[in-house]
């Protein structure tokens, strides 16, 4: 991507770590956020920032990143509407709900030239002050197309995460996208607010936070990220938590009668269950020579080629010209 000028618009966490990521490995970033007071660290680390997205959009760049709040989304699509040169530059986002990104972008006109993604990354913190280059490293992203997903627009987003940051991706589409980031960030996130709501109800809450080691930490990481943040991400995939968060009270629901009734069969079912993925986990740990294969890509069948790449476990961490993927296997949950 060395030569190539990617636009920032919002210098938080997630943009902030990026822009650095990028310029780090050779593009020219170009970057906008509502208040200046990130600018001089961000220059120092090689990002050109301005003061307007009238500015940030004159520059032309091929890739422009929205990395603002998902609340501010409207807003933003609206002021870059008449602005983007939409012959030369594509847009996406970072947002962790792609379905409703999507409504907004094709409301403000400019479905031709956006394609989805979302960085799997993140920390607890906020801000440019937290940002770092190395959240990127090794990261995984989830790129969502459609039917209408132009494919040198796919291109221009799927090369920016593959060569200017060095990382991989899949393939899928918002829905399934939005289910499955509701069931491995969102969900949990509630689940683990939950659990500090209820030790602060205990009344044994002193001894319990004293305590508390690792099992706790880990299980509670997620709840110290600011709330307002967490809710608006909540929010915003509303449906898909509520399914997930009914299915989890529910089996939690049964495994309280079995162990009030002293039913050993369904608790040890119950603990046995998910053996599927810890198989997974422990074939992930020994995964050190994934497979890769080369993957012609059809003009009429790259989605549908893509999104079954990445039901089976597969994902794209490369392309060689415009019409060949680099696939890498790694192990997947078998049930």
């Amino acid at each position: 991507m060395t030569g190539v000028t990617v636009g920032i618009v919002g210098l938080g966490l997630i943009g902030g770590s990026l822009a650095r990521h990028l310029a780090a490995n050779g593009s020219h970033v170009i970057a906008w956020n509502h208040r200046p007071h990130p600018y001089e660290q961000a220059r120092r680390d090689g990002i050109t920032c301005v003061d307007t997205l009238d500015e940030l959009a004159s520059a032309r760049p091929q890739l422009i990143v929205l990395c603002n709040p998902l609340k501010a989304m409207p807003d933003m699509l609206s002021r870059l509407a008449p602005l983007i040169d939409r012959g030369t530059t594509t847009l996406t986002d970072v947002g962790s709900v792609k379905g409703l990104v999507r409504q907004q972008v094709v409301s403000a006109g400019l479905g031709d030239c956006y394609v989805g993604a979302h960085p799997m990354t993140g920390t607890e913190h906020s801000g440019f002050e937290a940002s770092d280059p190395g959240l990127f490293d090794h990261a995984l992203w989830a790129i969502t197309v459609d039917e209408s997903t132009d494919y040198q627009r796919f291109l221009t987003v799927a090369r920016m995460i593959t060569e200017g940051c060095a990382n991989r991706c899949i393939v899928i589409d918002d829905t399934t996208h939005d289910r499955a980031a509701a069931l491995i960030s969102h969900m949990p996130h509630v689940v683990a607010t939950a659990l500090i709501n209820e030790l602060t109800d205990n009344p044994d809450r002193n001894i319990a936070a004293a305590l508390a080691a690792g099992s706790w930490r880990d299980m509670t990481r997620v709840a110290l990220t600011d709330p307002q943040r967490t809710r608006a991400m909540v929010d915003e995939d509303a449906e898909n938590v509520q399914t997930l968060l009914r299915h989890m009270a529910d089996r939690l629901t049964r495994v309280a009668d079995a162990l009030q009734h002293g039913d050993t069969q369904a608790i040890g079912t119950f603990f046995s269950h998910g053996q599927p993925f810890r198989d997974y986990k422990a074939a992930c740990t020994h995964d050190t020579a994934a497979t890769r294969i080369t993957m012609p890509l059809e003009p009429a069948s790259w989605r549908s080629q893509l999104l079954q790449s990445a039901r089976q476990g597969e994902q794209l961490v490369a392309l060689r010209g415009d019409m060949r993927a680099v696939i890498e296997r790694h192990p997947a949950v078998s049930v």
